[in-house]
């Protein structure tokens, strides 16, 4: 049995930095991976699918190249082969900086193969077995494989198989109609695939306003994607053009058949073979693990962090969690998950970037509630940009002007949407961001203008 002074099981955002915090402070550290280092975001989520976010964008601006007075000669073309090795090697470039980040750590140990918990102090790897008094877990979360009728009779792609797809599907039937199902679509829509997004709800994004629902729709249905929502009873069945899915939507034919489908249904937490149960270690009824506010599990000595204990499926909260942790354990700070201020985005273009209480959760909070808006047609640099979809929402307490949250679905909304997430982190009322001077011509110089047009809802 070998001994260190933590054993960290997983890769992903939240374990290299900690072991690296372990590796400073002159611990002993073992890291365990049984796949790729890195983690989702390095290989199957963001690293790979903006980098083909970015080639879609290129040839969706290509296309419009005549509304610059760009003039180019012949259609534009996508060769998928080289679109993909280009993702690829992305990851590859991260993931490998990663391992060699690890593995030139003096105190760390990397170790690969499947890691269960033998006692709350005992890992085994394999035919290894390993001691800490302080274990991490960082298992990360895999695609969430739906028991829809059928579903196990037909070929089917999740996030992981996609990214490292090297050909445009004929149709492609995208099941889930909310952030990565839709990151998705958009993409092979503008790669050349017929695109159809199936949405078993009534509104695609149903967490944000319906108001940002249904620009997003709009914004996709201007491309040529096909949205059908509220499809109660989806199924799959082979047929000779593909996979034959139903959905029997409230309106609109009852059956797609598509050359490809991808299944975006939601998330699944890596919790199921780790031992958990044996060492007493509790979970909710859907596999995340239960965190207290420091992160620390049922089980003393033991900590959860990232995907796998359900406080946010983001690669900035699996990090922020390390940095709660290794605030609290190396720098004798009382950091909690409490305190954090969510914010996010949906990267469709133009992108969505949102922070706090959406308008709707204003409302039902039982505030006064102001809420401000503008259309991205009225902002100068999206008009420069020839990029004028969507609109700029925040909402405030109209007692204590705090400021409560905001939307933007617009160019560069991803970027501009911390101007204000900032200023709920420092605190600062509406009025502190009412009188700030950005600069000139940006997207976020219109906050202070959208404040400005609050109005009691």
């Amino acid at each position: 049995m070998k001994s260190y002074d933590a054993i960290i099981i997983g890769t992903g955002q939240a374990g290299p930095p900690l072991a690296g915090r372990f590796n400073d402070a002159g611990k002993t550290v073992a890291i365990i991976e049984r796949k790729h280092v890195g983690g989702t975001c390095v290989n199957t989520g963001c690293k790979p699918t903006k980098t083909l976010v970015a080639s879609a964008y290129a040839a969706h601006l290509a296309r419009r190249a005549a509304d610059y007075g760009v003039v180019l000669q012949g259609e534009v073309g996508i060769d998928m082969p080289a679109v993909m090795r280009r993702a690829h090697q992305v990851t590859l470039d991260s993931r490998h900086s990663n391992e060699d980040w690890l593995q030139g750590m003096p105190n760390c140990t990397l170790i690969r193969g499947h890691a269960r918990l033998e006692s709350p102090t005992t890992v085994r790897v394999g035919d290894e077995l390993l001691t800490a008094p302080q274990i991490f877990l960082n298992v990360g979360a895999r695609a969430t494989i739906p028991d829809f009728p059928g579903v196990h009779d037909v070929p089917f792609m999740t996030n992981s198989d996609i990214v490292v797809l090297d050909r445009v599907p004929k149709h492609l039937v995208v099941i889930g109609g909310s952030y990565i199902g839709l990151e998705f679509a958009q993409m092979y829509r503008r790669f050349g695939a017929e695109v159809t997004v199936v949405e078993k709800g009534p509104r695609l994004v149903s967490r944000e306003d319906e108001d940002v629902s249904q620009a997003v729709r709009e914004i996709l249905e201007a491309e040529g994607i096909h949205v059908r929502t509220g499809a109660e009873c989806i199924r799959f069945a082979p047929h000779a053009d593909g996979v034959a899915v139903g959905i029997d939507c409230t309106e609109g034919e009852p059956e797609v058949i598509g050359s490809d489908v991808l299944l975006a249904v939601g998330r699944t937490p890596n919790t199921q073979d780790l031992g958990l149960d044996t060492v007493g270690v509790e979970m909710d009824e859907r596999g995340y693990i239960k965190v207290g506010d420091d992160l620390s599990t049922s089980v003393n000595g033991i900590w959860a962090l990232g995907d796998c204990n359900g406080k946010g499926a983001f690669t900035h909260t699996a990090y922020n969690d390390f940095e709660i942790v290794a605030a609290n354990l190396f720098d004798g700070e009382t950091r909690k998950v409490s305190d954090r201020l969510l914010g996010y985005a949906l990267y469709i273009d133009p992108p969505l970037g949102r922070v706090g209480m959406t308008e709707t959760q204003a409302r039902k909070s039982g505030r006064k509630v102001l809420v401000g808006q503008r259309p991205m047609t009225r902002v100068g640099r999206a008009v420069e940009k020839g990029e004028t979809q969507g609109f700029m929402k925040i909402v405030a307490d109209a007692d204590t002007k705090e400021i409560l949250g905001a939307s933007i679905l617009g160019t560069g909304g991803d970027e501009s949407i911390h101007g204000v997430l900032d200023m709920m982190n420092a605190g600062a009322t509406y009025d502190t961001l009412r009188w700030a001077m950005p600069i000139h011509p940006t997207v976020s110089e219109l906050w202070p203008t959208v404040i400005q047009s609050m109005k009691p809802v």
